[in-house]
């Protein structure tokens, strides 16, 4: 970020992910942020509707039958970001290639990767969902990421073309799309993104997400009017994503009282 990090008394927002990685380590954060053990609280929240349809969990790759999954699928291990495979093709998946990186991605701890230690805590395993594919006329599917504050959703930033020239776009919670970024490595993606058109209903189901945190990511997708719950994030980007300009680091770190209780247990498992 070009400055000294101050963990003393954080200001922004790229200080506070960094705080809550060294001292707030709520156990409720390893529930949720495990792909797998967090269906069933989405499931409490909001209704199964919005999980994406499950194929198998298991406790490793060698226990997986691959007879009795689909032709397409998606393969990921629960411990981690960026842990997956995708299969468009069961009879072109290379087992040997998925076996040895599913093995690594459950033997070590993804914390080694930015000190996000809520995910040590997890039992890892390997889950098998249905593969989402894209609208007509899109080549990837679009991830709406809503960053929450208080338990309220504040931003949305769209992720689209994540496979060829990742890209993103970011909006207020009203759809105005804004003059700043997060993560200055993807660039807008150029045109504008049109806002689903059950949108409220996206922002209702965030709403309830995000209820009793100070402070989480909550993800999404949308696909033809269909939507599905995509992850909790309480780290984002484990605090070394920059925003452009560097201004709108302090403005998100306005919206996050790190001084209160981070996680209202009466709301978040009631």
């Amino acid at each position: 970020m070009g400055r000294e990090l101050n963990l003393d008394d954080p200001k922004c927002f790229s200080e506070k992910i960094n705080w809550r990685m060294i001292y707030d380590n709520h156990p409720v954060y390893t529930e949720l942020s495990d792909k797998y053990l967090v269906r069933e609280w989405v499931k409490r929240k909001i209704g199964e509707e919005y999980l994406v349809p499950l194929f198998g969990v298991w406790d490793s790759f060698d226990e997986i039958d691959f007879d009795a999954l689909p032709d397409a699928f998606v393969l990921k291990t629960n411990n981690g970001s960026g842990t997956n495979i995708i299969v468009s093709d069961k009879r072109q998946l290379n087992r040997k290639t998925a076996k040895g990186w599913i093995d690594l991605w459950m033997k070590y701890p993804y914390s080694i990767m930015g000190y996000e230690g809520h995910y040590d805590q997890m039992k890892p395993r390997v889950i098998a969902e249905e593969l989402l594919k894209p609208e007509p006329g899109q080549e990837d599917i679009s991830d709406y990421k809503f960053l929450c504050f208080d338990g309220r959703p504040y931003y949305c930033w769209v992720d689209v073309d994540r496979r060829h020239g990742h890209k993103r776009n970011l909006y207020d919670i009203d759809w105005n799309e804004q003059n700043w970024q997060f993560n200055t490595c993807f660039p807008r993606a150029g045109r504008n993104i049109p806002r689903p058109r059950n949108y409220d209903r996206m922002v209702e189901i965030v709403r309830k997400l995000c209820a009793g945190f100070a402070h989480v990511r909550v993800d999404l997708y949308n696909i033809d009017g269909k939507i599905y719950f995509g992850e909790m994030t309480f780290t984002t980007g484990n605090g070394l994503e920059k925003c452009e300009p560097d201004e709108m680091d302090y403005e998100l770190g306005k919206l996050w009282d790190i001084h209160k209780p981070q996680v209202d247990e009466r709301v978040v498992n009631g």
